[in-house]
């Protein structure tokens, strides 16, 4: 019997639709078919009843629902042991974004090392999406990406990175007792785009108050947006840990609002089930204590 037609059934039952499940699993929707019924033909029977877009159990579904989940189950804990009784992990190979690449994982990784020695590290850049495909298929061990769900992965939120405008700390709104959302409509206004839904929620700030912003560059880099931020040519929504360096020696300074207040970019660490959890703890509690040291540092200078 094919896991690997035991593993879209269950996605099919967890999403309750072809399509939703074959998103999950990054493969087309015929692939998805194809696979259920090639599991109906081995079981010579109907698994599922499709009722309009309701896709349903059928009686002997229902009786082979639980079999499946636990031979799904059985096969990832049987990977997981496995791996866990080769004789050392000698390499960790990780997956990331790219904004994680720059701004979290140099925060993370130095003690880490220190509690890891002799492991060699594979880093490499990605969408979120990709990453945690490669997660799903075990190219990768773990991932820094931002908000993402799938059944196959543990997901667990590392870090929410507040987003705040920042301007030169030549510009007028840096020394403003009392910045108002609506004078950004007459700025020339830099925009990180990565499409996440906390940036919609600037986009949506703009439209509940009717002001169209006066863009000037998009751009899916931060780095980019930055640089033209320093030389002056306009003002521009970041999240805090890109600017953190720029922040502390005075080039770049924070304006708030309270339209603005509560959005962040959420990095979340993803793994598979059940793997690599002593990674995963050793990242967050090495971030959590370099974020600490590195506020204190910062409130002392």
């Amino acid at each position: 019997m094919n896991i690997e037609n035991i593993e879209a059934f269950v996605h099919v039952l967890h999403y309750g639709s072809f399509n939703k499940a074959a998103e999950a699993l990054f493969l087309s929707q015929p692939s998805v078919t194809a696979r259920i019924q090639s599991l109906e033909r081995e079981l010579d029977c109907q698994l599922f009843d499709r009722v309009g877009k309701q896709v349903l159990l059928t009686n002997k579904g229902k009786l082979f629902r639980p079999y499946a989940e636990q031979l799904l189950d059985t096969y990832r804990k049987g990977k997981q042991q496995v791996r866990q009784t080769q004789a050392a992990k000698e390499e960790l190979k990780i997956g990331c974004t790219v904004s994680a690449a720059q701004y979290v994982l140099p925060l993370v990784l130095p003690a880490f090392r220190r509690r890891h020695p002799s492991l060699r590290i594979k880093l490499a850049t990605g969408t979120t999406e990709e990453i945690g495909a490669r997660v799903l298929a075990r190219e990768y061990d773990v991932g820094f990406v931002r908000k993402f769900n799938h059944p196959g992965l543990a997901s667990a939120v590392l870090y929410d990175d507040p987003i705040k405008l920042y301007v030169h700390r030549d510009h007028p709104l840096a020394v403003s007792p009392a910045p108002r959302i609506e004078d950004l409509s007459r700025e020339p206004l830099l925009f990180f785009e990565c499409g996440a839904l906390d940036w919609l929620r600037i986009h949506r700030v703009f439209e509940s108050q009717n002001l169209l912003p006066n863009l000037i560059v998009q751009t899916d880099n931060l780095e980019s947006a930055k640089k033209l931020l320093l030389q002056q040519e306009g003002i521009c929504f970041l999240p805090g840990l890109s600017v953190r360096r720029e922040e502390k020696e005075g080039l770049l300074v924070p304006v708030e609002f309270p339209e603005t207040a509560g959005i962040a970019l959420q990095t979340s660490l993803i793994h598979g089930q059940g793997e690599n959890e002593a990674f995963v703890r050793a990242f967050k509690e090495t971030f959590a204590q370099a974020l600490t040291e590195a506020e204190t540092v910062d409130r002392i200078i």
